[in-house]
Order: structure tokens, then sequence, then C-alpha cells
């Protein structure tokens, strides 16, 4: 006997083959989509989990931050070098200095100029640094800390440059000329009176930046004012040192030398007491 097919139940054959169909289809769809997508998750996980991101970014920080130094630097020392007949009356002190010959005067003004151009460069080159540090290579507390004092480190630094040009340079130079002129003929080139006159001014400008490290070492919880007084003694020593390297060998300048660095000391002290008494007095309070 043959059996007859429904027409219903093939009908219902044929939805559930297309349905095995679009299900087999979707599924290799999604299956290819998958194939597809993942690699692409993976490339984004890679690129945001790149641990040499951060490296290049400060790389390229670190780029800028030259780049500017030595456009500042080059841009000054075109304005100094051009201007060299209005500022060498001012740096020769009316000193009575000679050259031999036609290159030592351009070596002259160019190393005039260099150093010049250095030290004018010196507040834009820190702010520079300033902007690259505030990036996030130091703590927050550390930033805030060094933003406060650029003012401060400007200051010192003019301070420093004034002492050594108006107080270190004409007592050393004057002696040691009167020194020498009771046996000899001085004559002194402008390449030995340059690098005498940077010798007493340039040294003191970074010198006189001593109350602001002690500051920040005890900022970061370094230093503190009873260490310093028990260390004054090899403190002393060591500014000692200091001064038999950078000032003049006579013993009259040293002691010149010496006494605004001992100051100096003493004046960080008496700073870090007075912020170590405002942080104590801040803790009592948020105590209470």
């Amino acid at each position: 006997m043959v059996r007859r097919q429904d027409p219903g139940s093939s009908s219902k054959d044929k939805d559930n083959k297309q349905e095995i169909d679009e299900n087999g289809v979707s599924d290799s769809k999604s299956n290819v989509k998958e194939t597809v997508i993942k690699p692409k998750s993976q490339k984004a996980d890679q690129s945001e989990d790149d641990p040499f991101e951060p490296l290049v970014e400060q790389l390229e920080s670190l780029r800028s931050l030259l780049i500017k130094s030595a456009v500042t630097f080059v841009l000054w020392f075109v304005i100094i070098f051009a201007t060299v007949r209005w500022w060498f009356p001012v740096v020769s002190m009316g000193t009575d200095i000679v050259v031999f010959g036609p290159f030592e005067v351009i070596r002259f003004y160019i190393r005039t100029s260099a150093a010049m151009s250095l030290g004018l460069s010196v507040p834009f080159i820190c702010w520079y640094l300033w902007q690259y540090v505030r990036s996030g290579l130091i703590e927050q507390k550390n930033t805030q800390f060094l933003k406060g004092s650029m003012g401060f480190m400007f200051g010192l630094f003019l301070i420093g440059i004034a002492f050594g040009y108006f107080v270190v340079h004409p007592l050393s130079y004057f002696f040691l000329i009167e020194m020498g002129e009771r046996n000899f003929d001085v004559l002194v080139t402008a390449d030995e009176y340059m690098s005498f006159l940077l010798v007493t001014t340039i040294p003191f400008g970074l010198i006189f930046q001593l109350p602001l490290i002690v500051l920040f070492l005890n900022h970061i919880e370094l230093l503190d004012s009873d260490l310093m007084k028990k260390s004054r003694k090899f403190a002393y020593f060591g500014l000692l040192v200091i001064t038999a390297i950078i000032a003049p060998p006579d013993f009259f300048t040293h002691i010149i030398t010496l006494l605004p660095m001992i100051g100096l000391y003493e004046l960080s002290i008496i700073l870090v007491r007075r912020k170590e008494k405002r942080a104590a007095e801040k803790k009592k309070s948020e105590s209470r």
C-alpha cells in the first residue's frame, strides 16, 4: 500500500529545512563576524595597554622642551651679539683690557654673547621645564610647591648674579691686579677678563638657590631643621670646599664668598623651621 503524503507535513518539513538553513547561515555569518571582530578588539586592547605609549609621550614633550629652549637661546644670542657696542662698556666696567688679534675679538664677542644669552634664557628654560614636569612626572603636591617657588627661584638667581657682579668680582679683580702691579706690568686680555667675570658671577646665581633646594627637600620629607642643626659643622665644611673651588685664589675673596653662603644656610634653617611650625599647626587644627 502506498501512503499518501500530507501536504501540511511537507510544508512543515520545508519550513523546518529553511529554518535550519537560515540558522546555519546566520551561525556561519556570526562566526565570520566574530572572527573578523576579534582581531580588531585585540588590536584595540593592545593599543590601550601599550606600555611604550607613556614613554613616547614623555619623549615628545622632552623634544618640545629642548627645541623651545634652543630657540630661546638663539634669539637672545642674536639680540646680544647685534648690540655688543652698547653692553660692552657695562661688562668691562671701565677696565683696560687688550686683544692680540682680530680672531680673539670675535671669540670674545661670541663667548660673552653666549654666556649672557644662557643667563637670560634661564627663566624661560625653567618655565618650559615646569610645563614638562607638570604633565605628570611628579606628584601633584610637588608640582604645586614648584609652581609657587618659580618667582622665588628667579629672585634668588638675580640676587646671586648681582652679588657676584657688584661685590665679589670688583673686589677680587682689583685686588689681584693691584697685587700683580707691584712687580709686573699687568696686561689683561679680553678672554681672560671674561673668564674671570663668569667665574665670579654665574656660580653665585646657582649657590643662592640653596634655601629653595632645602625647602624642597623638606617638602618631600628628606630633610628637617633638626638634621640641619646637627650637621651644621659638616655643612660649613662643604661650603668652605665649594668656596675654594669657585672663588678666586685669595683669602679675602674666600671670606667675602663664604659669609653669604653661611648666611644662606642659616636662613634655610629658619625657613624650614617656620614651614614645620605651620604644618604642625595645620595638623592640630584639622584634628580638632
